[in-house]
């Protein structure tokens, strides 16, 4: 019989890419999924610590598994990740019943250390014992992390994967975990990058999406001294047969490079999606934050944006409460949002992170309630960007990537011929239509009547749409 495992996962892209290359190496050691930690011989969390929400989360679930391993005790509890490299010890401490410990670098050796708990070993421990030291072993090490085993049952849908092009930071800022769960920023090869994305092609992928920390920072130097860029690498995806579009996340305001761009608007693969964390509209909070970059910098690579790619849709990152934030402060990026019109804002409350040099260097003296208060009134002004910008693209016809079938549909429970299906535009804007499952994996022109701030609305054109119909979406 098959052995069973249960894996939980929490936090970025990254670490679902990471659960899908652990689950991908558990298979080749006989192992199937389970749905319930009742159910599996090895039960994972992956794990992060970006905010202490998500720590809490899998604190929360280790307890819950106490009884269980009591009365199993031939269970394998793991708990691996970005949490798993910063807490350590504390995990054994906290939760002595948990049986391995694995950082975000170790990843490749789980099966092994699986098969050592199975034998019997206790609290084994696998992490990097800091940022690299030099060496070209400590490299090596590094570049281990990058799994070449992909599972596309782990995938969002059979026809989209994510496709990591970089590891590590960096950039050091103030209030991030990052550069020290995760290690220094590190370009994987370009040739082992168009290599994978080809094996993706080949496994139904249409759509990629290439992962990074500040993934337009992408470099690699080969050994003969030739350097690839991000412009460069997305050249060579581009001719990659079989893919259809290229999106990449997060990106770093710094580097987003006119030549960048300009590889964007000339490669039509590639999709017209920004994502471009700015964090504050305050020069002030931008320095505590040691972002590197000022308001006046951010404004000058929006006007890059605008002018090479007018179409492109452009999203960002906020961070409220940060420490020391005035009111005057905050209204600054509440009018920062409302200039740059972003498509959407992922809006965070500060929340401070043992290790970091935010940690160290200033008092997290925000109230709660005033970084609630101030969460919810840049919601409310993001939210009515989005809906004014949505409603622009009423009557025009869009190219829709076919998800399946949305979520609304799958808590109705609807069957048969027509049920309200999801999938998104070039740019990363989600549009729901009635249809039905053998339409996923489709790219479909779809006429919009109707739109919300979140979501656009429509129907299937049925007669032949050329290309030049479309609107650029």
């Amino acid at each position: 019989m098959s052995k069973r495992l249960y894996i939980e996962t929490v936090g970025c892209q990254m670490n679902l890419l990471d659960s899908e290359m652990v689950v991908a190496s558990l298979r080749h050691h006989g192992y199937e999924l389970a749905d319930r930690p009742s159910q599996a011989d090895t039960i994972l969390f992956n794990t992060c610590s970006v905010r202490q929400h998500a720590e809490d989360k899998t604190y929360s679930q280790l307890g819950r598994l106490r009884q269980l391993k009591r009365e199993n005790p031939e269970k394998i509890i793991g708990v691996m990740g970005c949490m798993a490299q910063k807490d350590q010890q504390i995990i054994f401490d906290r939760a002595p019943y948990v049986d391995l410990i694995v950082g975000p670098g170790q990843l490749h050796q789980i099966p092994e250390l699986v098969a050592k708990a199975a034998a019997g070993a206790s609290r084994q421990m696998a992490v990097s014992l800091g940022r690299r030291d030099g060496t070209s072993d400590d490299i090596k090490r590094s570049h281990e992390t990058f799994d070449p085993l992909r599972d596309p049952t782990m995938r969002p849908t059979p026809f989209q994967a994510y496709l990591r092009i970089q590891i590590g930071c960096d950039k050091f800022c103030t209030y991030c975990i990052v550069p020290m769960t995760r290690g220094p920023e590190q370009g994987r090869p370009p040739e082992q990058i168009v290599s994978e994305a080809r094996v993706l092609a080949e496994q139904g992928c249409l759509e990629i999406t290439l992962l990074g920390q500040t993934v337009n920072s992408y470099r690699y130097t080969s050994a003969d001294g030739q350097t690839t860029n991000m412009a460069a690498l997305l050249r060579q995806l581009h001719e990659v047969d079989g893919l259809q579009r290229i999106k990449f996340v997060t990106n770093y305001p710094k580097d987003m490079t006119t030549e960048l761009l300009r590889t964007i608007h000339e490669l039509p693969k590639i999709s017209p999606y920004l994502h471009v964390p700015v964090q504050s509209g305050s020069d002030e909070v931008l320095q505590r934050m040691q972002r590197g970059y000022t308001v006046s910098d951010y404004r000058d690579m929006m006007a890059r944006i605008r002018e090479h790619l007018p179409e492109a849709a452009v999203s960002s990152d906020f961070i409220v409460g940060f420490s020391g934030e005035t009111e005057a402060e905050f209204q600054q990026s509440v009018e920062l949002l409302r200039e740059c019109r972003f498509k959407n804002s992922f809006i965070f409350k500060y929340s401070v992170r043992p290790g970091t040099r935010g940690a160290e260097l200033y008092d997290d003296d925000v109230p709660d309630e005033v970084k609630k208060r101030r969460n919810n009134e840049m919601l409310a002004v993001q939210n009515a960007i989005s809906e004014e910008d949505n409603e622009l693209f009423l009557g025009r016809t869009v190219e829709v990537l076919v998800e399946g079938p949305s979520k609304n549909s799958l808590k109705r429970g609807e069957e048969g011929p027509l049920m309200q299906m999801v999938g998104r535009t070039h740019c990363d804007r989600i549009v729901v239509f009635e249809g039905n499952q053998r339409q996923a994996g489709q790219l479909l022109p779809i006429a919009i009547y109707d739109s919300t701030p979140f979501t656009l609305i429509g129907s299937v054109v049925t007669q032949h749409v050329g290309p030049e119909m479309f609107a650029i979406s």
